[in-house]
Order: structure tokens, then C-alpha cells, then sequence
């Protein structure tokens, strides 16, 4: 009777391990499993238990006896494996990766009688060791460069042209339409160029007040103005030996430009409230998504700047010029967001990504990008499908559009899922939930209060 309680006990202990357990005899006939070795293979307990191990299709077996063994498994060569992945074979034919440890059993006179195997299930591990190795491939250069992607002509002269840039020590202005990567193509200059080791300081020009801006970029001493209680290192000296990004220098102000002229011209500086110079030996990289001679015909931008800062002008082309790259782009950032997310979305149907193939995007890559995030919310597992995607790229009317209460009240409905859908995505974070579909926070706050739905970091309907 305490036999019987044992067994039964031990039997308990075995079915609630989390790894696949199999015992086998001398021949590779299986004695028994336990039930996570019937889930992670897909087949039942009956049909393993009196089957040859080989139905499992194990590559490291096939291994031993290509090795001219006359046993199945190198556990009876070796007398046990430890922590070494192999690859089975599941009962729906799919291939599954684990994680086996094993030894042999032997009887009080020391004969070998079996042996016993525990499985861990490394699908999970393996596929994110896939997206993982895919990211690096992007980030050494086989899909794109330094970080920025596409494999198109366009894009490989761009490449090159990046390449010679970084070498020089002229400045350099990137053109670009919103979300095409400038920051991006600036980053790649400046660690490809002899000063990829000193400071990186970047400065949004679009950003920052008149006022604030020369201040930013030249620093103050205390006392230069009200509110100036110390004095403060300006972009540009804190650049020093490096490069200073100028993000959107179509935006700077005439008398700004006046300034950084003679920085470009005397490669010193004021601080504001002082009139002593500082030596300094900055590079300059600027962007710009506006026609700068276009804005220096207009007269909102000097003409000696302009060909000061315009020795070489980097043109990024927008993604509707460059639409062989999008299959790589929306490869890339499903994996990107699926490994962030956890969430098990395979990829894009056809039907989805000739969607995508035919918009214009006119917010580019950023546009894109958000996109993705939008359909992740939407899609729960498998391929993302054309009902994932937002109505702009679809080319579908907006539901409100259409007349009559039945539509309106489906239109209603269809929001108010979106809203929970992307609340729950976000656990309950507003801010970054309101990011996703695109809206500002206080209009969330509106939608939220208008279908009284109550957040507090538990979603309640």
C-alpha cells in the first residue's frame, strides 16, 4: 500500500514538470512519457508509449547512428547528454527546438536497463534569437547602413555618398521630407568620420524661441539676462571636437544665421552677455525637409550661409520614390515590434502589403513605422490582414462618413473597440495608447469620456 502511494505520488510530481520527460529501454523503445512531453510533441501518451524513440526524428540521434552506432540515442554511447540542443520532429511534422539533458538507468547489478531524457522547449528562445540575429544583420550593413534601411539603387547611392561625407571635413546639409531619417543619416556621418569618438550634440532649430535658441546654441553668462543665475556651456562649445546636428535649419532666424556665420567664418563663438570669443572646432551637419534656395530667394535665408553650410547637400528620397524597400522596412519593424511586444504575428498577408505598396506615405518611414504599431494592436496573432490597417491606407471612407444611424452606431462601436484595444495594449497608459492610434492625449481623454470608459490602469468597459 505505501508502494502504491509512492507511485501514484512520484507520478504527480512527474506530470506537473514543465519539461517533456521520456523513459526509454536499451532498444530506444519508449517506455513512458510524461504530459508536457505529450504538448511540446503534439502526440498522446498512446501514441509514443511502445513506439522507437526515432519517431521523434531527433537530428543528434541521427548523428550517432551516421556514426555507424548500433544504438539510437548517443546517451547509450556516452552514458549521458547534457544541456545540448537538438531539434525533434512534432507529430504536425513542424520542426521543435530543445534544450536535452539524460542519463542511463542501470539495476542494482550495474546493467543498463534504460535510460530517461527531460526536454525543454526552446521554440519560443530560438525564434527571438532569430529576430535578433535579423536586427544585427540590419545594423552591420547587409540590409541597410549603420541603422538606416533599404536596399534599392537610390538608396545604395545615398549610401556611398554618406561614406564619402564622413571623410571630409566640410559641412554638410541633409534634404530629406519629414520621417525619411535625417537624424539618422547625420548619426551614420558622424561615426564613420575622424571624429566618431568626440561629442555628438544635436539642436532641433524648430524647437527653441528666438530667444532661446542663441542662448542654446552659444551659451549665456550669469547675470545676461533676467533668470540667468549661472553661466552655461552652449551647444556648440559642448561640441567641441565633434559634430553639432542642426535639425530643421530652414526654421533658424535671420538673426541667428547672422551668428552662425561667423562661426562658420571664424570657428569661434560669443556667449550671450559676453563679448570675449571662444576658439572652437565643430563640424557642422544640418537638415532640412524646406527648399533652402527657395527660402534664400524668398530672403528668409542669407545667401552666404547658404553656400556656406550647402558644401555637400545629402538628398534622402522619400518612400514613395523607393518602393522596392518596403517589403524590407515592414519586415523589419514587425519583427522589431513582435519582439518588443511578445505578441505571435507571423508577418503581412499580400493582400495587406500591396496596400501598403500603393500608398503615397507621406509621413515616410516614421508614418510606416507607426502603421505597424497601429496593426499590431488590431492583429492578436497570425498574419496582419488589410482589415489591421488604418482606413487612410486602405483608401476606405471613414465610417461616419456614411449616412444613417445603423452606420453611425457601427462606426461608435468600431471606436470604441479601438480605444479599449489600444488602452489594453498599453496597460492603461494614455499617453502612449493616445501615440498609437495616432491622437493627441486630450483628444483620447474626450473619446475615453465620451464612451464613459473608466481607466485606472485597469480597463473597465
Amino acid at each position: 500500500m505505501l508502494d502504491e502511494e509512492y507511485s501514484n505520488y512520484w507520478e504527480t510530481v512527474i506530470d506537473t514538470m514543465m519539461d517533456g520527460l521520456m523513459v526509454v529501454d536499451p532498444e530506444g523503445v519508449i517506455i513512458s512519457i510524461n504530459k508536457a512531453m505529450e504538448i511540446i510533441t503534439g502526440y498522446s501518451k498512446d501514441e509514443l508509449v511502445g513506439q522507437s524513440c526515432s519517431i521523434l526524428d531527433c537530428d543528434a540521434c541521427f548523428g550517432t547512428r551516421a556514426e555507424g552506432h548500433d544504438k539510437y540515442c548517443a546517451l547509450f554511447k556516452e552514458g549521458h547528454v547534457s544541456r545540448r540542443k537538438c531539434m525533434l520532429r512534432k507529430k504536425d511534422g513542424k520542426p521543435l527546438h530543445v534544450n536535452k539533458n539524460a542519463a542511463i538507468l542501470k539495476d542494482s547489478d550495474g546493467r543498463v536497463i534504460g535510460g530517461v531524457e527531460t526536454l525543454t522547449d526552446l521554440t519560443e528562445v530560438v525564434s527571438k534569437e532569430r529576430v535578433i540575429c535579423r536586427l544585427r544583420r540590419e545594423l552591420s550593413g547587409e540590409d541597410g547602413f549603420h541603422g538606416i534601411l533599404g536596399k534599392s539603387s537610390v538608396m545604395r547611392q545615398v549610401f556611398d555618398l554618406i561614406s564619402s561625407a564622413a571623410q571630409s571635413a566640410a559641412p554638410v546639409v541633409i534634404y530629406g521630407e519629414s520621417g525619411t531619417g535625417k537624424e539618422l543619416v547625420a548619426a551614420a556621418i558622424h561615426k564613420l568620420g575622424p571624429r566618431g569618438g568626440a561629442p555628438f550634440i544635436k539642436v532641433n532649430c524648430a524647437a527653441l524661441s528666438e530667444s532661446l535658441l542663441e542662448s542654446e546654441l552659444f551659451g549665456h553668462v550669469k547675470g545676461a539676462f533676467t533668470g540667468a543665475d549661472r553661466s552655461r556651456v552652449g551647444r556648440f562649445e559642448a561640441a567641441n571636437g565633434g559634430d553639432i546636428f542642426l535639425d530643421e535649419i530652414g526654421d533658424l532666424p535671420l538673426s541667428t544665421q547672422v551668428k552662425l556665420l561667423r562661426v562658420l567664418q571664424e570657428k569661434e563663438i560669443e556667449k550671450v552677455g559676453d563679448h570675449r570669443p571662444i576658439a572652437i572646432d565643430v563640424r557642422i551637419l544640418a537638415a532640412t525637409n524646406k527648399d533652402l534656395h527657395k527660402l534664400m530667394e524668398e530672403g528668409s535665408f542669407r545667401e552666404d550661409l547658404y553656400y556656406r553650410i550647402g558644401v555637400i547637400p545629402i538628398y534622402l528620397p522619400p518612400v514613395r520614390e523607393r518602393r522596392e524597400d518596403i517589403p524590407l522596412l515592414v519586415e523589419t519593424f514587425i519583427n522589431r515590434i513582435r519582439l518588443k511586444t511578445d505578441k505571435p504575428i507571423t508577418g503581412m498577408s499580400k493582400e495587406a502589403l500591396d496596400l501598403l505598396f500603393h500608398y503615397d506615405w507621406p509621413g515616410n518611414v516614421r508614418e510606416l513605422i507607426n502603421v505597424i504599431e497601429y496593426s499590431f494592436v488590431l492583429c492578436h496573432q497570425g498574419e496582419i490582414m488589410p482589415n489591421h490597417l488604418p482606413n487612410r491606407v486602405t483608401g476606405k471612407q471613414p465610417r461616419m462618413a456614411q449616412k444613417g444611424r445603423a452606420a453611425k452606431r457601427q462606426t461608435e462601436d468600431e471606436e470604441r473597440k479601438r480605444l479599449l484595444e489600444a488602452l489594453e495594449a498599453t496597460g492603461g497608459n494614455q499617453s502612449k495608447a493616445a501615440e498609437i492610434l495616432g491622437i493627441s492625449r486630450v483628444t483620447l481623454w474626450k473619446r475615453l469620456k465620451t464612451y464613459d470608459i473608466q481607466v485606472d490602469r485597469k480597463i473597465s468597459s
